[in-house]
């Protein structure tokens, strides 16, 4: 079994270092990947959760805490999300900046194109194009546990900015929709994120520790 930690925002050097650990591992073995961030650049968690969809060993991501935004899409990449009971998820909606791309655009349909600078309607032109390919990305994801329509349906409701984009997700919310999860956290999961405490100091973002074959 593979073990991985992802912890803090999620940048493309994190993408890079989880796409080598997932590359070495043999096609069959399981991978477990502890999830506690608050998000990153969609480029970086998509990378992440197109590697794992496609490892053919039983993919297990365990949320101790929260797995917001890019940790989410992370999530739904895999065969078995573990959260701890008060654990949560978060709209994977895409961010344009700092602003919602889902509120750029309400912004231009309630002032009207007309009555809108030529750098907002850019704005929002690529708002939509966001939301577009997101939308299909966690589609594509939950398909592995979910019918199409269904899966279509979930990602419509968590990428189109229906909720803030810090909405929590509860285990309840999540289990209702279809995602496959269990509250079943083990301890050890808990000794390994008191050792990496988020206090803002420099540090690696992400660990891969091999682990002994189970006999």
């Amino acid at each position: 079994m593979l073990g991985m930690a992802v912890n803090r925002y999620i940048d493309i050097d994190d993408a890079e270092a989880v796409l080598r650990a997932i590359r070495l591992t043999p096609p069959k073995k399981p991978i477990d990947l502890i999830v506690h961030t608050p998000g990153g650049l969609v480029l970086a968690a998509s990378q992440i959760a197109h590697a794992l969809r496609g490892h053919e060993g039983k993919i297990t991501v365990f949320i101790p805490h929260y797995a917001m935004s890019g940790g989410t899409l992370i999530a739904l990449a895999a065969d078995e999300i573990i959260m701890d009971p008060n654990a949560v998820l978060g709209p994977v909606d895409p961010q344009i900046g700092e602003l919602p791309a889902a509120s750029i655009i309400r912004a231009v349909e309630l002032k009207k194109p007309e009555h809108v600078d030529d750098r907002t309607l850019i704005l929002a032109d690529m708002s939509s194009k966001a939301i577009t390919q997101v939308t299909s990305l966690v589609s594509q994801l939950l398909q592995k546990h979910l019918p199409r329509e269904k899966a279509e349906e979930v990602a419509l409701l968590i990428s189109t900015g229906q909720f803030t984009h810090d909405f929590p997700i509860t285990v309840e919310r999540a289990k209702s929709v279809g995602l496959p999860i269990s509250t079943e956290i083990p301890s050890s999961v808990y000794q390994l994120m008191d050792l990496y405490p988020q206090r803002g100091a420099a540090r690696p973002s992400v660990n891969y520790v091999p682990l002994p074959k189970s006999p």
